[in-house]
């Protein structure tokens, strides 16, 4: 008796569920990616980053000097983590990227508040990320406010009452327009760069397997190293094609300012590219087809795009979040390009973030290598 239609596709259901849960790449993508969705969305992206690191400029020494500086350590937005006293400190730290903000309290601060005279607070803001600066700098006066409420009492009274007794000047360095594309199109350059290195890359060694051509490539006199530069050469170029687009599209289109060094920029978007060819030569090795290598690369490129501070405020997610970005290469090269294009970084400014970069090439390098090794033995 011959099966029926709603047999054979039960038939055939059953043999593409035990297909699919044997394929751990599937698997992955069913469960593993939902829950990191989960994760990220649910408690690493945030919108109101609070914690902001801050650094207090304090040239006066008076009861409200500290009373507003205690009440910036106070309020949930910000982390007073540096208290200078040397003009124009703040500002190194502020373009280096160890802080957010920074309030200066100018000389003879509360000499004037007494007289009257409506004294200037100064308050710098890295406008890098409009999306980090914008909700807390509000809480900057409310604080101010709160602080000053409690001093001015009695004879003072007066100075508390209608307008303001202190005069909050805000300066937004870098971007003080709050242009969204001055800060949108450098992290793009990232973002593109690492989806088209990564993803064509992974895909080398196991198209090889796949369409039978590995047993050709073993029989050549080329070693593991020799082979691994040859395969990432022609997509480096891809690569070089995309960084000229890009950067023409950013100063004609886009109007993004080139504040540091040409040189300094292509250098470190060079080293971002082989970085990223390492990683997806890497993924290549590890995977077994090329459905693989994409779920491994797609795996990499979704933190990337959500953790890196190019989609959200790097500074308004947990710690664990941020532990996590620093192991990407986006994140890092993120900070370089914003900081050589928005900020003017020379080369002893980007030579941290940049370390860190070649580290991971070295890894990188060295752990793809090993991996072609025990793939074609």
């Amino acid at each position: 008796m011959s099966a029926t239609p709603l047999q054979r596709i039960g038939a055939m259901v059953f043999k593409e569920v035990r297909q699919m849960l044997r394929d751990r790449g599937t698997v992955g993508m069913m469960l593993v990616m939902p829950l990191m969705q989960l994760m990220i969305f649910g408690y690493a992206i945030n919108n109101d980053p609070r914690g902001l690191p801050m650094a207090i400029e304090r040239g006066d020494n008076s009861v409200f000097a500290r009373s507003i500086d205690a009440a910036l350590r106070n309020t949930t937005y910000f982390k007073v983590t540096e208290l200078v006293e040397t003009p124009g400190a703040g500002d190194e730290l502020l373009q280096n990227g160890k802080v957010q903000f920074v309030v200066t309290i100018p000389a003879d601060f509360g000499r004037d508040l007494v007289r009257g005279r409506r004294p200037q607070l100064l308050v710098t803001a890295d406008a890098t990320d409009p999306a980090a600066t914008g909700p807390a700098l509000s809480a900057i006066g409310d604080a101010v406010g709160t602080a000053l409420g409690h001093d001015l009492i009695g004879p003072l009274a007066a100075r508390a009452a209608g307008q303001s007794p202190v005069e909050l000047v805000l300066h937004r360095s870098y971007n003080p327009e709050g242009i969204t594309s001055h800060n949108v199109v450098p992290g793009l350059l990232a973002i593109v760069l690492s989806m088209t290195m990564v993803m064509l890359t992974a895909l080398s060694v196991t198209r090889e397997v796949e369409q039978g051509t590995m047993e050709n490539l073993l029989a050549t006199p080329l070693r593991p190293f020799e082979v691994m530069v040859g395969k990432i050469v022609p997509y480096l170029g891809i690569g070089v094609v995309q960084l000229t687009v890009i950067l023409l599209a950013a100063r004609f289109l886009f109007q993004v300012p080139f504040a540091g060094p040409l040189p300094l920029l292509l250098g470190s978007t060079l080293l971002f590219m082989i970085t990223s060819l390492g990683l997806g030569f890497t993924l290549s090795t590890l995977a077994q087809s090329q459905l693989q290598a994409m779920q491994m690369s797609f795996f990499y490129i979704l933190p990337s795009v959500l953790l890196s501070g190019f989609a959200f405020p790097y500074r308004g997610m947990p710690v664990w979040a941020q532990t996590l970005a620093e192991v990407l290469p986006t994140t890092h090269f993120i900070r370089l390009v914003r900081g050589v294009m928005l900020k003017g970084w020379g080369l002893i400014d980007a030579l941290p973030e940049m370390g860190v970069l070649a580290g991971m090439l070295v890894v990188l390098g060295i752990l793809a290598v090993r991996r072609y090794q025990d793939t074609v033995a």
